[in-house]
């Protein structure tokens, strides 16, 4: 079966693990800092803290950038339920942006005519969460000068973009955003199990996350009321156990070394499929949510973008074909090819739905997205026999 997503582990990564099991530390050892500054050099960020998963780096940037009750936090439809459940987890309230019809990233103009309607009714924005979908980055000079504008903290949710480039600079998201995070999921650029990371160029909001990190506790004798001596610690907030181990973070390490060439691998696929289905290609998505008379519209990068290619979205028109999606999905199933669907809009999740008033026709474009998305394999091991075998029976497909 040929899925959406899958890792790459090589004997290295396994010598790598193996090292660390047979080490005096399996966690809260040296391989966490060793991958820390790892990805600091890769990413261009002054500071980075490795926790446990995608969620939890939402989840502690949100702590520490003081979000509360009352507070307004703005993202998009177009995510997985971490990017706006860690809104929540933090007692703020979300709302939503509408996503841009040709990169399906969060629209900075409609971003600027929600503030202005908040602020026309004396309420003010806290912060913004923006994804880069699918690893092509958000336009994130124009957020930056957004929240200046309008002072908002900007967090860039770059769990699909490690590795990607905004203005021929692969270090934009730790310049532009008060805090970045990172998933290291199986299906992402790199893996660590399970495993996320936090960015940030501030030393204080880095400090507070590497306290939440470990249950709010510090050894630190700058930082104890009292020490009783060397043993003695103090909790001093409110934290988590969102550690990550040694053994992951040696495979994180393992695997950083070799995320040039994954990115490249995803580069190179993602054109094959590009090349395979241009002649289809065009605007399907339109400005108001209407589906123009194009069959499939393709990812392109947009200018001075290089995409992370984290998935190969594609959107098909189903007016135009005999099958529905359903359908169009158990035929691929049925030749041995797992698609998947990137995203359900968050708004229409019931939670969502049912705790903060959200209904479907909110955000039409987010809605008509969905209903067309499907995302193609794409991933480093992914061989081109295999990848010609999606390309040919999805050709198949899209005549019929």
């Amino acid at each position: 079966m040929i899925s959406y997503g899958k890792q790459y582990i090589d004997d290295e990564d396994i010598s790598a693990v193996i090292s660390v099991l047979q080490s005096d530390f399996l966690t809260q050892g040296p391989s966490i800092s060793h991958f820390e500054e790892g990805l600091c050099s890769f990413t261009g960020a002054t500071f980075c803290t490795a926790v446990s998963n995608g969620t939890a780096a939402l989840h502690l940037a949100g702590i520490a950038l003081g979000w509360k009750k009352g507070d307004i936090i703005l993202s998009t439809p177009i995510t997985f339920l971490s990017s706006v459940n860690a809104i929540v987890f933090s007692g703020a309230t979300p709302d939503f942006v509408d996503i841009h019809p040709e990169n399906y990233n969060i629209d900075v103009e409609k971003l600027r005519i929600k503030i202005e309607s908040y602020r026309n009714h004396n309420q003010h924005i806290k912060a913004v969460v923006a994804v880069d979908y699918a690893g092509h980055p958000c336009d994130w000079k124009a957020l930056y000068e957004l929240s200046k504008e309008f002072d908002f903290q900007l967090v860039a949710d770059a769990c699909h973009s490690l590795g990607a480039s905004y203005n021929n600079d692969t270090s934009y998201a730790a310049r532009f955003a008060d805090i970045t995070t990172l998933s290291f999921h199986p299906v992402k650029h790199i893996t660590t199990g399970e495993g996320g990371a936090i960015l940030t160029n501030n030393e204080e909001l880095h400090k507070k996350v590497q306290l939440l990190r470990t249950h709010g506790m510090t050894k630190d004798a700058d930082m104890l009321i009292q020490n009783d001596g060397p043993w003695y610690y103090e909790m001093i907030d409110l934290g988590y156990n969102y550690r990550l181990t040694d053994f992951q973070a040696a495979l994180g390490s393992s695997q950083l070394k070799k995320l040039p060439s994954f990115i490249q691998k995803r580069k190179d696929l993602a054109k094959r499929y590009t090349d395979a289905f241009f002649h289809l290609h065009g605007q399907l998505l339109t400005e108001s949510g209407d589906t123009t008379q194009s069959l499939l519209q393709l990812p392109i990068e947009q200018s001075s973008i290089q995409s992370a290619f984290h998935l190969y979205p594609i959107l098909v028109n189903f007016e135009k074909l005999p099958i529905t999606k359903i359908e169009f999905f158990q035929h691929m199933l049925s030749n041995g090819i797992r698609l998947q669907v990137h995203y359900i809009p968050v708004h229409l999740q019931p939670y969502y739905k049912n705790n903060f008033g959200f209904i479907k026709g909110d955000f039409p474009i987010a809605e008509r997205f969905y209903e067309l998305e499907f995302s193609l394999p794409l991933y480093p091991s992914l061989q081109i026999a295999e990848q010609d075998s999606v390309i040919n029976t999805l050709n198949k497909l899209l005549s019929i």
